[in-house]
């Protein structure tokens, strides 16, 4: 995946988190400060998503939601 499209992708799952019922402010903090450095860091995507898995099982929903999913 393109260095753009990544960064497309961390933004929409970021803004996603944000907004989100199903997350508490703890697991949206944890999240969003992952989002953040793997945006700077430009790393792989897919590793992201495992880290987010292991925050809440919700990202599986969301990142459907998304368009993001396997």
């Amino acid at each position: 995946m393109s260095s753009h499209k990544n960064k497309e992708h961390l933004t929409k799952i970021k803004d996603a988190v944000v907004k989100s019922k199903e997350l508490n402010e703890d697991q949206k903090s944890d999240s969003v400060k992952r989002i953040e450095e793997w945006y700077e860091e430009d790393k792989a995507f897919g590793l992201l998503k495992e880290e987010l898995l292991e925050i809440s099982e919700y990202f599986e929903v969301l990142f459907a939601e998304l368009g993001l999913s396997k």
